[in-house]
């Protein structure tokens, strides 16, 4: 492929609607039954790895376009981040949701904060497991804008309380 060919470009969304934007994502991280008791407990050596996350997770979603190079900065109304810890599955499910009045969606802010939410994990675990799994990271739903509401298409599942539009 010759490089020199490709040309990129943000796209000018000047000319949208302003309108309700609402996105929801999720994705899992899947450990060992030691690591997922200290991660429930928030017992790992580094601290507890879900209040860091939480918190992570939403700083990632305000600087999504500071690393996705042709992302519109947003005003974000809003970024929510839970988990649910899966003890048959030794996972922990993260979602966040990210809205705004905008003219572009914000998919890329949630997806952001499940995957800083997802690191952080990553990052306190990893000194008792090295063998940790990040999964099935993917756009649960988003609303708002002319092709309106988009539903993943195996469905949302059951979303944490307060989640989607």
């Amino acid at each position: 492929m010759n490089n020199s060919r490709q040309h990129y470009r943000m796209i000018d969304v000047g000319g949208k609607a302003i309108t309700r934007r609402v996105a929801v994502a999720t994705g899992r991280i899947v450990m060992s039954a030691e690591t997922f008791a200290m991660v429930r407990d928030g017992s790992l050596p580094k601290g507890d790895p879900l209040r860091l996350a939480e918190v992570a997770g939403v700083l990632a979603a305000k600087k999504t376009p500071e690393i996705i190079p042709l992302c519109h900065p947003l005003a974000l109304d809003q970024v929510r981040v839970a988990f649910r810890l899966d003890e048959q599955d030794l996972a922990v499910e993260v979602f966040c949701q990210a809205s705004t009045s905008a003219r572009t969606g914000v998919e890329m802010e949630a997806l952001a904060g499940v995957n800083g939410a997802l690191l952080t994990i990553w990052d306190l675990a990893k000194q008792v497991q090295a063998d940790l799994a990040i999964e099935g990271v993917r756009l649960l739903l988003k609303t708002g804008g002319k092709s309106g509401r988009y539903e993943h298409p195996a469905g949302i599942g059951e979303l944490p309380e307060g989640f989607g539009a």
